[in-house]
C-alpha cells in the first residue's frame, strides 16, 4: 500500500466527491439542521488547511482544520471511504493536522461530531481528545458530541 497524505487544494474534483458522499453519510444520520458542513469553496479560505490521502493516485480519505484566531483548531471534514476504513488513515491524517497545529502554536483543538459516530469518537479518543461540552457557536444538542485536546498551555 503506498499512501500519502498531503495539504491540497480543496477545489479539485476529486476532493468534491469525497466531501459530496461524506455530506451524503451525515445526513443519512443526523438532520439536516444538525449537519455543520464546511463547503470545500469554504475549505479554500486562508483559514482553513485541508489534507487528502491518495493511494497511487486515487484520493481515498480526507480532513481539514479551520483556524479560529491564533489559539483554536477545529477539526473539519474527517472522511475515510468505507473500503479504505480500518487501515490508520483517519489516524495518520489527524496526526498530520495535530503537527501542523502545534507548529503554528494553536493552544487547543475543537471538533463537532455527531451522536451516531463510534468510530469517530474512537479516533478522537485514542489521538488524546476528552469530551466536552459545546465548542465555539454550536448549539448544545442530543445529535452532537464534542471533544478537545489542550496542545499548549
Amino acid at each position: 500500500m503506498a499512501l500519502s497524505v498531503a495539504i491540497e487544494s480543496p477545489l479539485q474534483d476529486e476532493v468534491r466527491a469525497l466531501v459530496s458522499e461524506l455530506n451524503a453519510h451525515l445526513l443519512s444520520l443526523t438532520p439536516p439542521e444538525f449537519c455543520f458542513h464546511l463547503s470545500v469553496e469554504e475549505l479554500a479560505e486562508p483559514d482553513c488547511t485541508l489534507w487528502v490521502c491518495r493511494e497511487h493516485g486515487e484520493a481515498v480519505a480526507c480532513g481539514a482544520m479551520r483556524r479560529h484566531g491564533k489559539r483554536i483548531g477545529e477539526v473539519k471534514r474527517m472522511y475515510t471511504r468505507p473500503e479504505w476504513r480500518g487501515q490508520g488513515i483517519a489516524r495518520r491524517i489527524l496526526g498530520e493536522m495535530v503537527d501542523k497545529a502545534m507548529n503554528e502554536g494553536i493552544e487547543t483543538l475543537v471538533l463537532e461530531t455527531g451522536d451516531r459516530h463510534p468510530d469517530a469518537w474512537a479516533l478522537y479518543e485514542k489521538a488524546g481528545f476528552t469530551r466536552c461540552g459545546p465548542v465555539l457557536d454550536y448549539p448544545n444538542s442530543e445529535f452532537s458530541v464534542f471533544y478537545h485536546k489542550q496542545l499548549a498551555a
